[in-house]
């Protein structure tokens, strides 16, 4: 599925272009926007390695992940990075992520991805399970996943080493005959 391109009220998913590398940046560079993230705050530089080996998983055949840039429709800037990424380990199942610029927070926004994202995973890719994992801390990442449907399923122990300290990942999941009817009021 190239390209991509799914809109709600407030937000649009696009593909990444080279453009957006400083953008990305302002997300990926930020040690607020990364605090509960799996890796401290990236360089220019790696943000833009990052850019470029997503278009490139774009075109590739069969495409088994979607990073996306989160557009304010309003603004068109772009305010955030979602992630889909199909998992080898399952069956029609992938994994998401989603990071957004601070000033962005707390309106929303991270719930119109992430409902965009599972758009793109039932409606675009016909999947049966999606999950995406957060750190136990972040609490606003639990109220974002659980707005857009998913439901808190289990704790992965130990999952993340960021910082030289071990870290635990909760995950959210969400299945296809479970988001079916969230799609239909959004």
């Amino acid at each position: 599925m190239y390209p991509v391109s799914r809109r709600s009220p407030r937000v649009e998913l696009r593909e990444l272009t080279v453009d957006d590398v400083d953008a990305v940046h302002a997300i990926y560079g930020s040690a607020e926007a990364t605090e509960h993230l799996s890796f401290e705050p990236r360089s220019r530089e790696q943000v833009g390695l990052i850019v470029v080996r997503s278009i490139a998983a774009a075109s590739k055949t069969p495409r088994d992940e979607y990073a996306l840039a989160v557009i304010e429709r309003d603004t068109a800037e772009l305010i955030g990075f979602a992630r889909l990424a199909l998992d080898p380990h399952q069956q029609q199942g992938a994994t998401i992520g989603f990071a957004l610029r601070p000033e962005a927070w707390g309106v929303g926004y991270g719930v119109e991805t992430v409902q965009l994202l599972l758009e793109v995973g039932f409606d675009g890719l016909e999947l049966h399970r999606i999950w995406g994992a957060r750190s136990p801390r972040n609490s606003a990442s639990a109220k974002t996943m659980i707005s857009a449907g998913m439901r808190e399923d289990y704790t992965i122990r130990e999952h993340i080493q960021k910082a030289g300290r071990w870290r635990d990942s909760v995950v959210h999941t969400i299945l296809r005959h479970e988001w079916q009817p969230i799609q239909q009021v959004v």
